[in-house]
C-alpha cells in the first residue's frame, strides 16, 4: 500500500486490517499523533468543563494542560473541580479513538493549571 509516493506501509495482504489500525498507523509514520492527541485534549476540555466561551488559550506541554480564562468568577468556581475535571478528561480520551495513549510527548493529563 503506497500512501505517498517517497513513504510506503508494508501490510500483509491475508490480514485483514481495519481502518482504525490503518488510520493510527497513518498518524504515526507521517508524526501526526501530538498534534491530534493536542487537539483531542482541548476538545475534552471543552466538552467537560462547560467553559469553551470563557476559555481564551489553552496549551499543553509535559502532562500539564494551562487554561486561560476571561473571567475570574469562573476560573474560581472552577478550581475546586480541578481534579474532577483531570478524571473527566482522561476517561473522555480514553474512550477516544484518535486518542494515542502511548504517545510519549502528548499523553494523558496529569495536571491542570487554570488562569
Amino acid at each position: 500500500m503506497e500512501e505517498y509516493p517517497h513513504k510506503q506501509v508494508r501490510l500483509d495482504r491475508k490480514e485483514a486490517v481495519g481502518m482504525d489500525v490503518l488510520v493510527k498507523a497513518w498518524l504515526r509514520a507521517n508524526r501526526l499523533t501530538g498534534r491530534v492527541n493536542t487537539g483531542r485534549i482541548y476538545s475534552a476540555w471543552d466538552e467537560v468543563s462547560g467553559a469553551a466561551p470563557y476559555t481564551l488559550r489553552r496549551y499543553y506541554r509535559g502532562g500539564t494542560l494551562y487554561i486561560t480564562l476571561s473571567s475570574a468568577v469562573i476560573r474560581s468556581r472552577l478550581i475546586p473541580r480541578r481534579q474532577e475535571f483531570i478524571d473527566k478528561i482522561n476517561l473522555r480520551l480514553a474512550q477516544d479513538p484518535l486518542f494515542t495513549q502511548g504517545d510519549r510527548i502528548v499523553g494523558m493529563v496529569q495536571n491542570l493549571i487554570l488562569k
